[in-house]
């Protein structure tokens, strides 16, 4: 009987650190609630965020560099994103921040095109220029009224 018990806590441990390696594996990668998450806040203020959520993927030169934190509407009726840039990636204060779609009808993202400028901006700041979403029911519509006036 000695050596069931012995057996039985030897693969309890087993079970133990398994679920431990899980658990961290879930958090580091899966930054769930931001529990994994380290990096730096940029605010940036679009007059449209077409839908963007928070989780959605930030990227640059087509990376992922971080993720939308918090989408919230500010005090001019306007889309104000807080995006959580990871460490170690330096944004210029010149860069722009683009609302983009993966493919014609996947998830929004955000796209920061880095700027020439030597300054970089610190955690808090705002990236200044912004493009809207693409709205392709306005294009489409843009493009029906203005084909019937010629």
């Amino acid at each position: 009987m000695n050596e069931y018990k012995k057996i039985e806590m030897i693969v309890g441990a087993f079970v133990l650190a398994g679920i431990i390696s899980i658990s961290w594996m879930a958090v580091k990668l899966g930054q769930i609630g931001g529990i994994g998450a380290s990096g730096y806040m940029l605010e940036a203020v679009f007059t449209d965020a077409g839908g963007m959520r928070s989780g959605s993927d930030v990227m640059m030169a087509g990376v992922v560099i971080g993720r939308v934190d918090d989408v919230a509407v500010n005090d001019d009726s306007e889309a104000r994103l807080t995006l959580l840039i990871d460490d170690g990636i330096p944004v210029t204060a010149d860069a722009i921040a683009s609302v983009r779609t993966k493919g014609i009808i996947g998830e929004r993202y955000i796209r920061i095109t880095q700027g020439g400028d030597d300054e970089i901006l610190q955690a808090g700041d705002e990236i200044e220029e912004t493009e809207p979403a693409i709205n392709i029911e306005d294009l489409v519509s843009k493009y029906i009224f203005s084909s019937g006036e010629e």
